[in-house]
């Protein structure tokens, strides 16, 4: 039997997870990763501990497996998209805490980019919005508010890079500064059109060329995990941040397919091929993990509120005990009774964009019971999943990219069999679960296996692939119709005056 290695560091946990070469779980190890709130709105991680976190389990899944590092024939790494990480290139010691992606420290400079008229410029080359969730204005502001820094880049004695090139530098000893495409494409810096480095972008964020990472395909050779780490040297083969990975783990390969991660926010991308359409409809256009050096694309978006809901209503409403108590509350009635519930507790995400937006509850009778309440909240899960999708078809459509015939899920929230019933009722094609739910880690895997030769290529892996349940539409067109006009007119009544 052959096994893989994945490590999945995510905002809130580190995870490693061993899966065998039919892209079964053997193992697995997670460890919680702390968070740091200095002020309102910033958000940090230590280094360090992302680092010590990661390694840890890495030797717990290999324990708990029975396996020594000699048996694992290549380590795949996801990550937490745009946390950004700058060290010293002498000593591998961060110069400050890893600024997270939920981090807003960097909307000034976001706010300047816009104003001097940049913002439709950076889109054409990299697909993204001018926000503060990517690295490139991150960067900038650890540059001009940690003394000293900016001097030391521009002597090219610091390396900068998100969350998995400060692992493979560790885990190769410094041997590497190196990131994948996927990674790169989330900065604001690189042209996702020639898989590089922008010289223009660099130049309007201020950004020394000297502390950037060597760019690969997600697949390919990122170093060698040093001995005394595992007990045996084992190659990096497979990088890629987590919803590419995710994207991979799910087999969607091919214009048009599409997986939707159902945590406590939702992250939906549909595969665009090597077609570049930069959105009409308030999404985003990202470079997909990428097998070889071949651009390939994705639209994405995401909700900011998708399982927290739920959440909400255990720790806020106190109407659950437990979160996987909201199935059988939701389903002691036959509906919601024409409540909505619109979460937008920190405005709206995609499509919408709307930060001023607040949660709102319409529809309230006599006759509402929190079975109601929670009906709604799953629905609105299901709500915003589909009008992401339903932006992303529009999009798709203007590239020639051909509609979605099912959307693949994953996250823990896709094990709610009333959510995925919804969701397919209103999306109107099948919502299908996979056998395998850690698909992060399984994308993650699936790149180093192709890169060692595991794999023989993406349909391998897609015949590798299984579904655990499938939930076909069970109401017609018109009728989704009306809920999703329902839940649109809800949403208009969130806009703050």
């Amino acid at each position: 039997m052959t096994y893989l290695l994945a490590l999945d560091q995510g905002t809130s946990s580190s995870r490693s997870i061993v899966f065998d070469d039919r892209g079964r779980i053997v193992a697995q190890a997670q460890r919680e990763l702390p968070q740091h709130y200095p002020k309102p709105g910033w958000v940090e991680h230590d280094p360090r501990e992302i680092w010590r976190t990661q390694i840890d389990t890495a030797r717990e899944a290999l324990r708990t497996a029975g396996l020594g590092a000699d048996a694992i024939r290549s380590v795949g790494i996801t990550n937490q998209h745009e946390t950004t990480v700058v060290w010293d290139r002498a000593t591998g010691e961060p110069v400050h805490r890893a600024i997270v992606w939920q981090d807003r420290r960097a909307e000034p400079e976001c706010a300047r980019l816009r104003a001097e008229g940049h913002e439709a410029r950076i889109q054409a080359r990299t697909g993204l919005r001018v926000d503060a969730y990517f690295s490139g204005t991150k960067l900038r502001w650890i540059l001009d508010h940690v003394p000293g820094v900016r001097a030391r880049a521009e002597r090219g004695e610091l390396a900068f890079g998100t969350v998995d090139s400060w692992l493979v530098w560790q885990l190769t000893g410094g041997a590497r500064h190196v990131t994948d495409v996927s990674n790169a494409a989330r900065t604001m810096l690189f042209d996702v059109h020639r898989n590089a480095w922008d010289d223009e972008l660099l130049g309007l964020m201020d950004i020394p060329r000297a502390l950037l990472p060597e760019v690969l395909p997600s697949s390919a050779d990122f170093g060698t995990v040093r001995a005394d780490l595992l007990g045996h040297a084992v190659p990096i083969g497979g990088v890629a941040g987590d919803q590419q990975a995710a994207t991979f783990g799910q087999a969607c390969f091919t214009p048009g397919m599409a997986k939707n991660t159902y945590g406590t926010g939702c992250f939906l991308l549909m595969h665009t091929g090597t077609v570049f359409q930069a959105s009409q409809n308030g999404l985003v256009t990202t470079s997909a993990a990428q097998p070889t050096a071949r651009p390939e694309f994705a639209l994405e978006g995401s909700v900011f509120v998708g399982g927290a809901v739920v959440q909400w209503l255990r720790d806020g409403l106190r109407a659950i005990e437990a979160s996987s108590a909201v199935q059988a509350l939701a389903e002691s009635v036959p509906d919601a009774g024409g409540v909505v519930l619109v979460p937008a507790f920190t405005g709206l995400g995609a499509p919408y964009w709307d930060p001023d937006a607040r949660g709102t509850i319409t529809g309230l009778t006599r006759g509402t019971t929190m079975a109601h309440v929670a009906r709604a909240a799953l629905e609105s899960i299901a709500f915003q999943s589909a009008a992401l999708l339903h932006a992303m078809q529009r999009d798709a459509a203007q590239a020639g990219v051909p509609p979605v015939r099912e959307l693949r899920v994953d996250g823990g929230a896709c094990v709610n069999d009333l959510l995925m019933q919804i969701q397919a009722d209103l999306l109107g094609v099948p919502v299908v679960r996979p056998a395998v739910v850690e698909t992060t880690a399984l994308g993650a895997a699936c790149l180093a296996g192709l890169s060692c030769g595991v794999f023989s290529g993406t349909d391998a892996l897609s015949a590798l692939w299984r579904a655990d349940r499938r939930f076909e539409p069970a109401i017609g067109a018109d009728e989704a119709g009306e809920r999703m006009a329902r839940w649109e007119r809800a949403v208009r009544q969130t806009v703050a005056d």
